[in-house]
């Protein structure tokens, strides 16, 4: 399986003046295994710690911060020699020892030779009270479920790849039937690595929807086991609206929807909880289209996804057929499903933030702007070939923007005002504009 996230390691690897590396995503995005073969890969030798229900390597942290004392208690519990040139040290479910994470400060200022990759859940990391954070101390690296690219290359399809990285879309829309094909096949499987896996292997949608249960159902636990009490039918209210939310032509979160009278000031934290674990994204509202977006947003306006697309398909109940095939009745949740897809893709781009926009009446709204520190790009999405764009051209007649995407099941065009990018190359869009 590729993972681009493994050139950013490399690129940690090769720092001189290289901090220890926190990898940050939601549970089963593939943290463990892309520690793991980035050390088999890069290193001659790793040493690999998971601290969840390991209390004998708790405790080597919490006697002192001797970084010498530590290392030799490493090497006697994994009976391995650790050379810092040569040996990646990898401490998986970090969160689960806050001794360990402390621990990184002083890895950092009194042994930076050692070289340190870290995973943990974003509620143990973010959330862990009475711990001391490495604020400053330590670098993070944002792992999402599989783009569509990299669900590309497990399909074994490098061809295809490589007809979109080149911008080869004379080529690659006479291949448009194998893309669409593709692009509809990871609707349904999402970007989660175990479900990826077997699908590619065993090309059964019954074992998807299976895995992806069981996906589901560790996340409810998680919801019991790691929030507060207070705040766990919150989450779970949230969490299961959602999709509903989604269906909505106005996909704006509406608190009302979850249960009568219900409060932004009631739902707050839980909404948190969610986005700190990596299970949710939080688009919001801007008033006003310039730059930087962030200085206008709307605080009380936002839309809520979940992290991937595959699991918004089961939590709908929606069948492969009904996804594979055309369906009339399934018209308005397909958009919902693509507006899913292209935030899913936004979020692997390190350089772009996302919102979106409406006017004061919310008569026109534009799915997505991006803005990349440098010119904002309005965004608007069409689950198919439908090419109508009135609230975009709205938009570009109003703010005249230098670009204006329109990313649809149909060819790429570019006209006067308007480019249109198919959806199964949306995730090249910062090469484009």
């Amino acid at each position: 399986m590729y993972r681009k996230s493994i050139n950013n390691l490399i690129n940690w690897k090769n720092n001189k003046q290289k901090k220890p590396l926190i990898i940050k995503g939601a549970r089963q995005v593939g943290k463990t295994w892309l520690m793991k073969y980035f050390g088999k890969k890069f290193y001659q030798n790793t040493i690999y710690i998971n601290f969840e229900n390991n209390p004998q390597l708790i405790e080597i942290f919490n006697k002192d911060m001797k970084i010498d004392r530590i290392i030799l208690a490493l090497e006697i519990y994994s009976n391995q020699k650790i050379d810092c040139k040569n040996t990646l040290i990898i401490f998986d479910e970090i969160q689960e020892s806050p001794k360990a994470l402390t621990s990184l400060k002083y890895f950092y200022e009194n042994a930076p030779e050692y070289q340190i990759v870290c995973a943990g859940s974003l509620w143990g990391v973010a959330l862990h009270t009475g711990t001391s954070f490495p604020v400053g101390k330590v670098e993070f690296l944002d792992l999402y479920p599989l783009s569509f690219e990299e669900f590309l290359y497990a399909c074994n399809e490098p061809a295809l790849i490589d007809l979109i990285q080149k911008l080869d879309f004379e080529l690659a829309n006479g291949f448009k039937e194998y893309y669409i094909n593709l692009l509809k096949q990871y609707y349904l499987v999402g970007g989660m690595p175990e479900v990826v896996n077997d699908f590619v292997i065993n090309k059964d949608f019954k074992r998807v929807k299976e895995i992806q249960k069981q996906i589901l159902l560790s996340y409810e636990q998680d919801f019991s086991k790691h929030a507060p009490h207070n705040i766990v039918p919150k989450i779970r209210m949230i969490w299961n609206n959602i999709p509903s939310q989604l269906s909505k032509e106005n996909k704006k979160f509406i608190y009302g929807n979850i249960k009568t009278g219900a409060r932004a000031k009631e739902f707050e934290n839980a909404i948190l909880w969610l986005k700190d674990c990596g299970l949710i994204y939080q688009i919001y509202r801007v008033n006003k289209p310039e730059l930087p977006l962030k200085s206008y947003i709307d605080l009380k306006a936002f839309k809520l996804f979940v992290l991937d697309v595959g699991l918004l398909s089961y939590m709908t109940n929606l069948s492969p057929k009904i996804i594979l095939n055309k369906n009339e009745i399934f018209n308005q949740f397909k958009g919902a499903l693509s507006e899913q897809y292209v935030l899913q893709q936004f979020m692997q781009i390190s350089s772009l933030d996302t919102f979106y926009w409406t006017n004061d009446r919310n008569s026109a709204e534009i799915d997505f702007l991006i803005d990349n520190g440098e010119t904002i790009v309005p965004i608007e999405v069409k689950a198919e070939v439908n090419l109508k764009a009135k609230s975009l051209k709205n938009y570009s007649q109003r703010f005249n923007p230098k670009y204006s995407i329109r990313t649809s099941m149909t060819d790429y065009k570019q006209e006067n005002w308007l480019i249109n990018i198919p959806l199964w190359s949306i995730y090249i869009i910062n090469k484009i504009v």
